[in-house]
């Protein structure tokens, strides 16, 4: 990017001094001098002690850090690392795990063990420290999730375990409206029906012998409501039916109010706030729940042995929720603050420019990060949001960040940093991007209009979707006036309805398809030619593939 500094390790590491003032440092992610800094900078390899039987490494051999950020194990796969300023989330690989987590994680591999012994030791240690009964380790939420739903249908009945999930006494799960969500396939790849409800009442109504378990997504706004996981919960328990709660995204505090609430097991990311293993979770509650879920997942050969979680992840996941219980939140609370300050004060003085630090939302509520809004009028300063977000994406020292504002109808921008996952050297190399963005963004034009005669393309279209592997049959049933375009769109399954416009042979529509949980945005951007169309198809995460239309 030209008009962005391409920091050089120099001047990354003259940052490093930010790092001896924070008291907390030792309790969040690594510093940048050791994500950003040349080798030769690095610490000595970690001690792993005299050799003694099991040990495989000498302490010559241990885990060195190597390479910088522009030269490291993924550039040299055509990789790109990033700076994260969005958060835990798990596209651009989630959290920095703690120095004791990755301590812990690089130990357990020097070692066998049995994985049962060692799960009912950490079980234990994890229900001390959760304020529970027991806990398990798995391999994420919706890893979690699937398991508790198998211990919820057949508890440790091996016959029954092994008939799944094609044979099940038990095979509905009640759940909140308001509880569906994208990562509930945990619950649906159980092979159990989804049965919604909207309030108490309807709960009880639909509860029946072949209810396994009641799904709530953790969320706070409901606490005082008659649909608060204690009031369901408490439903429940005459039914004899097990209560399940997501809380993915939340601090797994002690007491744990879920399970004060009456839930029987509560699930938990190890890959966000706690700063664990990405690919780690925890389920916590009842112990023979917790015990039946880990029965169903590997070294047992039953329908969770996919979900396999290593000694490694185990004894990472345990770290983290030790330090979970040591660290000063308040401290982190209020450094992440500050970054996000001084992020806001570099903004100072630009036209048009606001920039409003955001405090991290309330105590047990879902991502706890603070962050900082910056606003603008592109008209003002000739950049939008989401062309600085491109910018700074594509240049050298790659950011990510969420930005808002498009030409020419939407030139009120914005972008949002979030703090938490950040370094302290960071936030000055992210602060130095966006005000350079701000301040010399270079050129952007409006998008082009086509002109010429305008296509008609009302009637009924025949489409082919080319997937990266298959295709799919749709339907266009279009409505044309003017230059605005209206219409079904009939998928293979679901169906939506259509916004966009034409001009000139160019058209572009709109449609979400309504995928229960987590609707489809489709963005189809084609030409016309007489009675055929074909262009391209975004769906966001699920990438962008072809497609054609004949008129029927």
């Amino acid at each position: 990017m030209a008009n962005q500094k391409s920091w050089s390790r120099r001047e990354v590491l003259k940052q490093s001094g930010i790092i001896s003032a924070v008291g907390v440092a030792s309790t969040i992610a690594p510093s940048a001098v050791d994500a950003l800094a040349p080798a030769a900078t690095k610490a000595a390899p970690a001690k792993v002690g005299a050799a003694k039987a099991g040990q495989i490494l000498t302490p010559e051999q241990g885990p060195k850090t190597e390479g910088d950020f522009h030269d490291n194990l993924f550039t040299r796969i055509g990789v790109r690392p990033l700076i994260n300023c969005r958060g835990t989330i798990t596209a651009i690989s989630g959290s920095t795990s703690l120095p004791e987590v990755k301590q812990a994680m690089y130990n357990a591999s020097l070692y066998h063990v049995r994985m049962d012994e060692m799960m009912l030791a950490v079980g234990a240690e994890l229900g001390k420290l959760c304020g529970a009964e027991w806990g398990i380790a798995t391999t994420g939420t919706a890893a979690a999730t699937c398991l508790a739903t198998i211990a919820c249908i057949t508890g440790t009945n091996i016959e029954q375990c092994q008939a799944l999930p094609y044979i099940k006494k038990k095979d509905q799960v009640v759940i909140p409206k308001s509880s569906r969500n994208p990562y509930d396939i945990g619950v649906r790849m159980c092979g159990v029906e989804m049965v919604e409800f909207a309030t108490p009442e309807e709960l009880l109504a639909k509860i029946n012998e072949r209810t396994a378990m009641l799904y709530i997504l953790a969320n706070p706004r409901y606490d005082n409501t008659p649909m608060s996981t204690k009031n369901l919960a408490a439903i429940c328990k005459e039914k004899g039916v097990p209560v399940f709660v997501d809380a993915a995204a939340m601090e797994p505090n002690t007491p744990n109010i879920h399970i004060e609430a009456g839930a029987d097991l509560v699930a938990y990311s190890g890959g966000k706030c706690m700063r664990g293993p990405q690919s780690a979770g925890m389920l916590i509650g009842n112990k023979s729940l917790c015990q039946a879920a880990y029965y169903q997942g590997a070294p047992h050969h039953c329908y969770g042995r996919a979900m396999k979680c290593s000694k490694e992840e185990t004894m990472g996941l345990l770290a983290a929720v030790r330090a979970w219980h040591t660290r000063d939140h308040d401290a982190e609370q209020k450094m992440w603050l500050g970054w996000m300050q001084s992020i806001a004060d570099r903004m100072k003085d630009l036209p048009s420019v606001k920039a409003t630090v955001l405090p991290p939302p309330s105590v047990e509520s879902i991502d706890r990060s603070p962050g900082v809004r910056i606003a603008w009028d592109a008209n003002v300063l000739k950049i939008t949001g989401t062309e600085m977000a491109k910018l700074l994406d594509e240049a050298p020292t790659r950011i990510v960040l969420g930005g808002t504002g498009s030409r020419p109808d939407r030139m009120m921008s914005s972008v949002t940093i979030y703090g938490y996952i950040m370094t302290p050297a960071e936030v000055k190399i992210v602060a130095d991007a966006v005000y350079e963005a701000l301040t010399h963004p270079g050129h952007y034009e409006d998008p082009v209009v086509p002109t010429g005669t305008t296509a008609s393309i009302a009637g009924n279209w025949a489409v082919t979707i080319h997937y990266l592997r298959g295709t799919g049959d749709q339907h266009f049933m279009l409505k044309q006036d003017g230059n605005e375009v209206t219409g079904e769109h009939q998928g293979e399954l679901y169906n939506a309805t259509f916004q966009g416009t034409v001009h000139a042979e160019q058209i572009v529509l709109t449609s979400v398809l309504p995928v229960t949980g987590y609707p489809i945005t489709c963005r189809f951007k084609g030409t016309v030619r007489d009675n055929n169309m074909f262009g391209t198809l975004n769906m966001g995460e699920y990438g962008e593939v072809t497609w054609d239309a004949v008129r029927a």
